[in-house]
């Protein structure tokens, strides 16, 4: 193919250490214009400059759930790891608890409100049952004596060793919700 296409579009972007970019994928995935709408609708957006502006805030509370497992510090660091050559804040664990206490909750609510859904798109099957949107399909089975009704009734499962030693019943829950 020799043709070549380009395709040409405006973005408005954050200067400085913090633009867009530069706290990796996650700015990608939850754009600054929406960190900041959400600060703004919840009235978090910080009341002066600070090391820590609140958006950056709200991108450290979301890569902390992506690192569960070490302390906010590590967090910050594995953040702001590629931000090689620009000046950044070394905050100490207490100024990254302050700051956590100042965005608060909020904003999180809030953006999670926007983005969570279903992965799949409307027309895909399986998405709906009896016009709801199935959020959760649980299947529990309880062992049931083995007796001749039983096991005329119910199926006998098969495991590694042969059958299991009691038939079963399959018991279905069937969570939805009737948001579009």
């Amino acid at each position: 193919m020799d043709a070549k296409s380009v395709i040409s579009r405006e973005v408005a972007v954050a200067a400085g250490a913090f633009a867009p970019g530069h706290l990796g994928e996650l700015t990608r995935i939850v754009p600054f214009e929406m960190v900041d709408e959400v600060l703004a609708e919840t009235g978090r957006t910080q009341q002066r400059i600070r090391d820590l502006p609140s958006r950056v805030v709200v991108y450290l509370l979301l890569a902390g759930s992506l690192f569960p497992g070490i302390g906010w510090q590590q967090v910050w660091q594995r953040l702001t790891a590629g931000l090689e050559g620009l000046e950044t804040a070394a905050p100490t664990a207490g100024a990254l608890a302050q700051a956590r206490r100042r965005v608060g909750t909020g904003p999180l609510h809030r953006l999670f409100d926007l983005l969570r859904g279903p992965a799949a798109g409307i027309a895909t099957t399986g998405v709906r049952w009896q016009g709801l949107l199935v959020c959760a399909v649980d299947g529990t089975l309880v062992a049931v004596p083995d007796s001749p009704a039983n096991q005329g009734e119910f199926v006998r499962h098969r495991c590694n060793n042969g059958g299991a030693g009691y038939p079963s019943v399959r018991s279905n829950t069937r969570r939805a919700i009737s948001r579009p």
